[in-house]
């Protein structure tokens, strides 16, 4: 597939925006995937290209969170190893069950949650993890990426996001260092996800190659004003988030009742 300009330069606009939102508030397959679609991509190289330039996007913003401390390195890798398992039970969900239920779902839950984080004072500004002890955290940690792994492998769309939400709701951890897990979880994703399709071909470097290089630009630039501002710019990111997502459900259900 030939790779022209003008296909080149607004893939590459849209991946630094991605990039930058994921690495703040998750989600930036939101933007990203639609990129490479728009672009004119078959949905299989899409996929494919858009996992290449994700990971190393998510790389540069991983060291940038690991380098500044603001991780729990080891809850981080027992949510990985949740998720890892929750995705393959997810995908393998996604076989027997319509995921028209679980949009349904997200349509109730998604106002209810941007609801709570908006109006919760303080909301993952302080870590409140300081009187649990690290068992609890590490089983808590194993399944919230059980949980939101399923979700990754059975529907996907904003991951990264819920996976702040939970390690800030339910754990107790500060956003930042939420957000410095749930890179950690999405690079192990990405890297797994990534090795299947490198193999299989499908990877439009030409497009991929350029487009990653924006990608990490937009992760470097948006993991260091996350780190720097904190919940001042993830808590608003992460509503953005969810806001699109919701409006991505809706419009996927009013398709399929139209079709």
């Amino acid at each position: 597939m030939e790779v022209t300009l003008e296909m080149l330069i607004t893939t590459c606009l849209l991946i630094f925006l991605a990039g930058f939102i994921d690495s703040i508030g998750g989600g930036g397959g939101l933007i990203s995937l639609p990129a490479y679609l728009f672009a004119g991509l078959p949905m299989h190289n899409a996929i494919a290209s858009n996992k290449f330039s994700s990971t190393f996007g998510t790389a540069v913003s991983t060291f940038r969170f690991i380098k500044s401390k603001n991780t729990h390195i080891k809850s981080a890798v027992f949510s990985v190893i949740g998720a890892l398992i929750g995705s393959f039970i997810g995908a393998n969900l996604a076989l027997a069950i319509d995921e028209i239920y679980l949009k349904y779902l997200l349509v109730i839950l998604l106002p209810f949650i941007a609801f709570i984080v908006l109006t919760k004072k303080n909301f993952g500004e302080k870590d409140n993890t300081s009187g649990i002890s690290n068992i609890k955290i590490i089983v808590l940690s194993t399944l919230s990426g059980l949980l939101i792994g399923a979700y990754d492998g059975f529907f996907g769309p904003g991951t990264g996001m819920f996976l702040i939400l939970v390690n800030t709701g339910v754990i107790g951890f500060d956003i930042k260092t939420s957000s410095g897990n749930a890179k950690i979880v999405n690079l192990a994703s990405n890297i797994s996800a990534l090795a299947t399709f490198w193999a299989s071909g499908k990877v439009l470097f030409p497009l991929a190659i350029p487009a990653a290089l924006f990608g990490i630009l937009g992760n470097w630039l948006g993991s260091g004003l996350a780190i720097k501002k904190g919940a001042k710019v993830i808590k608003p990111i992460t509503v953005l988030i969810m806001m699109i997502l919701l409006v991505r459900v809706i419009s996927d259900l009013v398709s399929a009742s139209a079709a």
